[in-house]
């Protein structure tokens, strides 16, 4: 997936949405650049801070620091994106603004068509591996 994976802007949409795994609500952390193309993913039980930031710097470390990040009013995020800051003594920008991430919204609605049919995933492995196919997709331009 790597290889195929074109460069991503410095502008950012994060934003996280639930799915059904084993019969679980699970959720999906994605992160889009500015032209809508996925940045990375993660799936987790849980929404809170670690796991927001645990995304965040697998995000940072797969691809490169971004200038801003643009979030909706999630605490979870907003924590992650502070701390990490702090102990990394950088500068990235916060924006809560919901308009603006409606890439990441839009995004979402494309996930949950091409899962609606299976009515969830039976393990988080099948999750992952269906996940990164449809992440896949959309890095063709």
């Amino acid at each position: 997936m790597k290889k195929r994976k074109g460069s991503v802007r410095a502008s950012w949409r994060l934003d996280e949405t639930y799915i059904k795994v084993k019969g679980i609500w699970c959720y999906l952390y994605r992160a889009v650049d500015k032209l809508g193309n996925t940045v990375d993913f993660l799936l987790t039980r849980k929404r809170q801070r670690m796991s927001a930031q645990s995304f965040l710097i697998k995000a940072i470390s797969n691809n490169y620091r971004p200038r801003v990040i643009n979030i909706d009013k999630s605490g979870s995020n907003t924590a992650a994106i502070k701390v990490y800051n702090k102990r990394s003594f950088s500068k990235i920008k916060i924006r809560q603004c919901k308009y603006l991430n409606n890439i990441t919204e839009q995004d979402h609605r494309f996930i949950k068509w091409r899962i609606q049919n299976g009515l969830g995933f039976k393990s988080f492995e099948s999750a992952r591996r269906t996940l990164s196919g449809i992440n896949d997709i959309s890095f063709k331009d």
